[in-house]
């Protein structure tokens, strides 16, 4: 019970996680073999759409917008604030975020990488950022390559040429598609750093306390 009540919030998230791709699947699969009868063709079984460009596209895609939303999250926090916002630093405090970390070289719980001090340390320093990133990176590189694969599918149903991944990766299809849910991502990030001004949410980290003047900075 101990674990569940230390972890709850990393298994709830990956149940829905989990249970959200199995609806995808079993929805996506319903409606492409739908539209593969619609043009005389043969349905794919379950295993078979799972790993085609269909799917998989619509799941990196996805992903790309969300590494994408919280990679510049991260990194435009550090920089930038929002007066009265739960989500930003009070531009007119030095916080524990900010402070060099050798300072606290000898505490006994101190990550190993700053303990290792040097080009180690400067990278940790910086290592939620730069995942978040190279999250980004990979699911845009996923997007692309399944992408492709059901731009391919698609030219074969109605009789065209397929297009090399060079010339989908020019093409107005693909940007529309990344384009579609980056402006989502940023919008609901803007969103929430406006609202949490204001409203509150009492017992989230995410809320500034109930009673707090809407000007108090952070939550």
């Amino acid at each position: 019970m101990r674990f569940l009540r230390d972890n709850g919030l990393t298994i709830v998230l990956g149940v829905a996680t989990l249970t959200m791709i199995g609806g995808m699947l079993l929805t996506g699969w319903q409606v492409y073999n739908q539209e593969l009868a619609d043009h005389g063709s043969s349905s794919l079984g379950l295993s078979e759409y799972a790993t085609s460009g269909h799917f998989l596209s619509a799941v990196f895609e996805n992903w790309e917008s969300e590494f994408l939303q919280m990679s510049a999250y991260v990194v435009l926090t550090a920089f930038l604030f929002q007066r009265g916002s739960a989500e930003s630093k009070d531009p007119d405090e030095v916080l524990p975020q900010d402070e060099d970390p050798a300072i606290c070289a000898a505490e006994p719980d101190m990550p190993w990488p700053v303990k290792a001090g040097g080009i180690v340390s400067s990278i940790y320093a910086y290592s939620l950022g730069l995942a978040l990133m190279a999250l980004f990176l990979a699911s845009f590189l996923l997007h692309l390559r399944y992408s492709a694969d059901a731009a391919d599918a698609q030219a074969r149903l109605h009789g065209q040429m397929p297009m090399t991944i060079t010339e989908h990766l020019v093409s107005t299809q693909f940007w529309f598609e990344s384009f579609q849910n980056w402006q989502s991502e940023f919008l609901s990030t803007g969103v929430l750093v406006v609202l949490s001004i204001f409203l509150r949410f009492r017992g989230s980290p995410e809320s500034k306390p109930v009673a707090a003047p809407h000007r108090e900075t952070g939550s």
